[in-house]
């Protein structure tokens, strides 16, 4: 599962490392890049800011976005992705603790290829995070 990036989008800390372990713990190897907020996450994506000159044909295979960030919200950075044409067929899953029925089905209105409440019990956290490895990583063919 080598050289397939994945673009954490998680403001908390704690649910960075969290999700650093559960992927060690999957054996999901990726490079992961985290971005602690949407702008980050869009300037990754697009080349700006602190990414300015990175490569942006060198997309992430699968952006676990989080919804409720500082700055741009995840639901804005998930419209933003699906609005430019360099993006907007990238796999977008939510991976959020919200489990507001408005929070999902506005991601799923946006573009959303799935919709993950995180799961408080580790182990369970563990084995949702090996599966979307598994699923995204291995199994998924992109466009």
């Amino acid at each position: 599962m080598k050289n397939k990036i994945i673009l954490l989008v998680e403001d908390n800390p704690d649910d960075v490392k969290l999700t650093m372990r559960a992927l060690k713990k999957a054996n999901v190897l990726n490079e992961v890049v985290v971005a602690q907020d949407g702008t980050e996450a869009l300037d990754y994506l697009f080349g700006a800011g602190k990414y300015a000159g990175r490569d942006v044909n060198q997309k992430p295979q699968v952006v676990l976005l989080d919804l409720k960030m500082p700055k741009v919200d995840g639901l804005e950075v998930l419209q933003r992705i699906r609005a430019d044409e360099r993006t907007r067929l990238l796999p977008v899953v939510i991976l959020t603790t919200s489990s507001e029925d408005n929070d999902r089905v506005s991601s799923y209105n946006l573009g959303a290829n799935s919709y993950v409440r995180k799961p408080v019990d580790f182990n369970q956290f563990t084995d949702a995070v090996r599966q979307l490895g598994l699923y995204w990583l291995l199994l998924n063919e992109g466009p």
